[in-house]
């Protein structure tokens, strides 16, 4: 077994006119008795000769019975050609789009196993073409073409779009590995109703059940660690109309942000459209349906009746959650991270009731 270590890869191309040409010259033969021979017309010898028509097979026969050359001769060449040139395009594209490596977080992908790292920047940005599944990064606008307006406006941090789609990339990619029902709103509006019960588990048990309930419903959702420069905590979108991605970041690591997060996201599939990608975190959001997607959010996980009576009470003690979040059946961390929200709690106080999550490779 021959094991070639490194293929020579040329930087120029010789176009089978070119070697045309050179056999005419061996033989004393001109271009004119060439069209004799062979029928065909001068112009388009000459248009071979310069490599401005390719050689097809019914040219590659006539040459054959011409010059006694044989068929497969002249396709070879002409296909070696094309490849080549194919080849020194991609090179220029390559070399033209590197730039675009500086906006994605490579270093970060690559600790989460995502991609290669790699010393040489063209293989680079090929495995990140790969990751996206684009052929160059023209496509990226076509694939995610609402990234750079729903950033645009974004002055609180430095957040790049690029980032934030390979975050949803990978989200992707691991939604296609869960196996989902076609969607189903009364299925998943049940399914949500038994996931507010998993607030008060740990994360080994409560990823697996939603995960589970929620495809019984068609929607995946995935855990995704945020990367550099997205600032996003959660995304909702459709893959098609029979399934739909719920996306999570654990960006702040407290069980009261990952459940409003999720209940949000689920508060966007069930009150608005398939066609839409909502992302948590970015400015230029259409403000109504998040408004919408909170108010759902906060009465699914807290009934506003049973949390007007106990706010009523003005008692915000640890003693006086954990008492009050029993008797609702909800994680203690939620109804402190609800009083924070409403500023009725300071945001440094009670913060001991919160679960707190970290991912594995922390």
């Amino acid at each position: 077994m021959v094991d070639i270590q490194n293929e020579f890869q040329p930087d120029y191309a010789v176009s089978p006119g070119e070697i045309l040409d050179y056999e005419l010259e061996l033989r004393g033969m001109t271009r004119q008795e060439l069209a004799r021979r062979t029928g065909i017309t001068p112009k388009h010898i000459i248009s071979i000769l310069k490599a401005n028509s390719t050689i097809t097979p019914e040219t590659a026969i006539k040459l054959e019975r011409a010059l006694g050359m044989p068929v497969d001769y002249w396709l070879n060449l002409e296909s070696h050609y094309q490849e080549i040139l194919a080849r020194l395009a991609e090179e220029e594209e390559l070399e033209r789009d590197l730039d675009w490596l500086t906006h994605i977080p490579v270093n970060a992908m690559a600790k989460f196993g995502w991609l290669n790292k790699s010393r040489d920047k063209k293989e680079q940005l090929i495995d990140v073409l790969r990751f996206f599944g684009i052929a160059n990064i023209s496509q990226w606008d076509d694939m995610w073409p609402n990234l750079n307006v729903a950033y645009r406006q974004n002055q609180t941090h430095e957040v790049f779009p690029e980032a934030v789609s390979a975050w949803l990339r990978q989200g992707e990619l691991e939604a296609s590995k869960i196996t989902c029902a076609s969607y189903n709103k009364l299925k998943f509006r049940e399914a949500l109703d038994e996931i507010r019960a998993l607030t008060t588990k740990g994360h080994d048990q409560f990823i697996p059940a939603m995960q589970e309930l929620c495809a019984m419903g068609g929607v995946a959702v995935v855990f995704v660690p945020a990367l550099p420069k997205t600032g996003v905590s959660g995304a909702t979108r459709w893959l098609n109309k029979d399934k739909a991605i719920i996306q999570l970041s654990l960006r702040y690591k407290t069980d009261d942000h990952l459940w409003f997060t999720f209940f949000h996201e689920a508060g966007h599939i069930i009150l608005h459209g398939k066609k839409e990608l909502f992302l948590e975190g970015t400015n230029g959001l259409d403000q109504e349906k998040e408004n919408e997607a909170d108010k759902f959010a906060e009465s699914e996980l807290i009934p506003p009746k049973y949390f007007a009576k106990f706010i009523a009470r003005s008692d915000f003690s640890k003693n006086s959650i954990r008492a009050f979040a029993k008797a609702i059946g909800i994680a203690p961390g939620v109804v402190v991270g609800q009083l924070q929200h409403k500023k009725l709690l300071d945001i440094k106080y009670c913060n001991g009731l919160k679960q707190r999550f970290k991912w594995a490779h922390e």
